[in-house]
């Protein structure tokens, strides 16, 4: 068994919403590519973002001090970002344990994974389920099932588009996954930046997909894919 530290996995520099933060990548230039922030670093970075949030209220017209269902508001979103909504931005992904395939090279694949990101145009949701696909060489490496959903939680807890995202997945599963014969990922989501503002339309749902080796260059692999997401979603509702 290998533990995999995944880097190089990054689309865009550090700073863009969908990347790293700045204040862990200069830890990561100061103490070597496993550095981490600090608990006191991360409060840092909360309180001072909590102090341009409340001015940010301010320039609203919100008077947030005095409000008693707002007077903690801009801590409350401060720690949300960091800790939760944004929490792949200021932390690594964990190191994944990869095993060996020991032979086996059909499709390994998870579906009804889950969601929860932020568009990084005008920080509404996005949530829906990824189905992820990879094929192992006969001598190649295999992960934990749940190691596929923390890669998933990983890049989704950051400002971003979903087809920046699709790869972002797909590129972390085809690192971790050594010698693989083909990577595909799907994401099917909504988006409260078109529900709730802007045309308003409820219901609309955006489809991403990224294939790679055999799901590009083979129509039977591609067809077992996408039935075994039609398998799965026809499983979830007798659940």
């Amino acid at each position: 068994m290998t533990k995999k530290f995944i880097k190089d996995t990054e689309l865009v520099p550090a700073g863009y919403s969908n990347g790293i933060s700045t204040q862990l990548a200069k830890s990561i230039e100061n103490n070597g590519p496993k550095a981490q922030l600090s608990s006191e670093e991360k409060q840092e970075i909360i309180n001072n973002a909590a102090v341009h949030f409340g001015k940010f209220l301010e320039a609203l017209g919100v008077d947030w001090k005095s409000d008693p269902n707002s007077c903690d508001t801009p801590h409350r979103v401060a720690k949300a970002y960091v800790e939760d909504l944004w929490k792949g931005r200021f932390e690594h992904l964990t190191e994944i344990t990869a095993f060996p395939s020991d032979g086996y090279n059909g499709i390994v694949q998870e579906s009804n994974i889950p969601i929860t990101s932020m568009c990084s145009h005008h920080h509404q949701t996005i949530g829906g389920q990824v189905s992820i696909a990879y094929i192992p060489s006969e001598n190649g490496k295999v992960i934990g099932l749940s190691k596929l959903n923390r890669i998933v939680e990983h890049f989704a807890r950051r400002g971003a588009i979903q087809e920046q995202l699709t790869v972002a997945i797909h590129n972390a599963v085809d690192k971790v996954c050594e010698k693989n014969l083909g990577v595909a990922i799907m994401i099917d989501a909504t988006h409260n930046c078109v529900s709730c503002r802007g045309v308003k339309h409820h219901g609309a749902s955006m489809q991403t997909t990224k294939m790679s080796g055999e799901f590009e260059d083979k129509e039977m692999k591609v067809r077992e894919f996408y039935k075994n997401i039609e398998l799965a979603v026809s499983r979830k509702r007798y659940l």
